[in-house]
């Protein structure tokens, strides 16, 4: 992305100090999404690098995943599949447990969301400590998927859960970086 355009979207991000709790700075993207030539920059940004290419599925995790995914997906011509909290999908599904900072979470997928060998992109907002991400990608092939890449509005490269990722043989992409948590 060209300099001038990449700050334009990390100037439409808004920096929350302290919150959740205090020595965090919250990047809230909720401002970027209310801004149509922004939210349509960031959407552009993240298809570019897949246009033309075979995505099968786009994989959001929730929640801001679902708004961006759904974009993505739509400017893909691909199928998009929820990664969901434990409890909120309706038809049978596996789950991937994940460590949080002070405990556990859990997510899952549709036993069927996508079939083997399905190239799939999964895309959230923001990418930090890679919990959820690495927790996506594992369910993701679980049931079959080859994840082609992970892609981030935002990442917060000091914490490293990108490099978690890339690990893994996930390439990943971000819009942006913050210094910091």
């Amino acid at each position: 992305m060209e300099p001038r355009r990449h700050n334009a979207l990390k100037d439409s991000i808004r920096s929350i100090e302290d919150y959740p709790k205090p020595g965090i700075v919250f990047r809230d993207i909720t401002t970027l999404l209310s801004d149509p030539r922004s939210f349509r920059r960031a959407v552009d940004s993240l298809v570019h690098p897949f246009a033309g290419g075979r995505i099968d599925q786009v994989a959001g995790i929730e929640a801001r995943g679902f708004i961006l995914g759904g974009a993505v997906a739509h400017q893909l011509s691909s199928g998009f599949v929820p990664i969901r909290k434990k409890g909120k999908l309706p038809h049978k599904t596996v789950s991937m447990a994940y460590a949080l900072e002070y405990g556990t979470d859990e997510i899952e997928i549709h036993v069927d969301a996508v079939k083997p060998g399905d190239k799939v992109l999964l895309v959230d907002d923001l990418i930090a400590t890679g919990g959820t991400a690495i927790a996506a990608v594992n369910l993701l092939r679980r049931i079959g998927a080859d994840v082609v890449a992970a892609c981030f509005v935002i990442d917060l490269p000091d914490i490293g859960g990108a490099s978690r990722l890339r690990d893994l043989g996930v390439t990943v992409r971000t819009l942006m970086e913050f210094d910091g948590h």
